[in-house]
């Protein structure tokens, strides 16, 4: 996950500004991953790395982290409104000390939240889409980004409800 608008709004406000916004971030999405049975790596500048067993709950997470953040946003100022891309992969990852992980699930999944996916978009590559049951109720439009010059299909995942908790 990626928090946009960082050089535009740290030129227009200052580091300390933007900085509290990343603290907020970390607030609000550490108890919505772990609910959700994720954990989260490492918070990075702006980026939250994050792990779940299962795509569905990772999905699930993302919903309700824009959620969260629309619903935040209504209360702010626009110049404190939080918006974060994410881009979700399933596979085998190493997970290492510090706390780290790699991957090219990791890797896909970085450059979709932070390179493709614009602000309140949730991309899942193809790989991990498969993995979401169809009765899950998730839907996605399909794209064909580029990723360091290999393209890769993904969806824009698309909810019109949160899904049932039960699946």
């Amino acid at each position: 996950m990626d928090m946009s608008g960082f050089s535009r709004l740290t030129q227009k406000f200052g580091i300390v500004h933007y900085l509290s916004m990343v603290k907020r971030m970390q607030i609000t999405t550490l108890p919505i991953i772990e609910q959700l049975g994720g954990q989260v790596i490492k918070y990075e500048a702006d980026n939250c790395f994050a792990a779940f067993k299962e795509v569905l709950p990772a999905a699930r997470a993302a919903v309700r982290i824009n959620t969260a953040f629309n619903a935040m946003n209504l209360f702010t100022e626009s110049a404190f409104d939080i918006r974060v891309s994410i881009g979700i992969d399933y596979g085998d990852v190493l997970m290492i000390g510090g706390p780290d992980y790699f991957g090219d699930a990791v890797n896909c999944a970085s450059k979709l939240g932070e390179d493709v996916a614009g602000p309140g978009e949730i991309l899942v590559t193809e790989h991990a889409f498969r993995h979401i049951p169809a009765e899950a109720g998730y839907t996605g439009k399909l794209i064909t980004p580029s990723l360091s010059g290999v393209r890769i299909k993904a969806y824009s995942l698309e909810y019109s409800h949160q899904p049932p908790e039960t699946i």
